[in-house]
C-alpha cells in the first residue's frame, strides 16, 4: 500500500481500488484507522486525540490533492507524495 504522506510520525497510506467510501489509512504509534476523505471522520479504528487532530488539519488543508489520488488509485495509476504539516 503506497505512502503518500508521512508527517509527526503519522503515515498515511492509500490502497489501489479500494472500496468506497473514500478514504485514508492512518498509522501512529500502534493505532490504526480509515478516515474518510469527504468529512474526515474514522470509518474504522481509532487515532489519540493529538494524531485525529493533526490527520484532520491535514486532510483539510491538502482535500484537493487527497481526492485526486482517490482517484488515480481507482484506476491504478501511480499516486503522488502530498506534503504533511510543518
Amino acid at each position: 500500500m503506497p505512502i503518500i504522506s508521512v508527517f509527526f510520525g503519522i503515515t498515511v497510506r492509500m490502497y489501489f481500488g479500494d472500496h468506497p467510501p473514500p478514504h485514508i489509512h492512518v498509522i501512529y504509534q500502534g493505532y490504526e484507522a480509515l478516515v474518510r476523505i469527504d468529512d474526515g471522520v474514522p470509518i474504522e479504528g481509532s487515532l489519540p486525540p493529538r494524531a485525529r487532530k493533526l490527520v484532520s488539519e491535514w486532510m483539510n488543508l491538502r482535500r484537493d490533492a487527497i481526492i485526486a489520488n482517490w482517484r488515480r488509485a481507482e484506476r491504478l495509476e501511480p499516486l503522488e507524495r502530498i506534503e504533511g504539516l510543518e
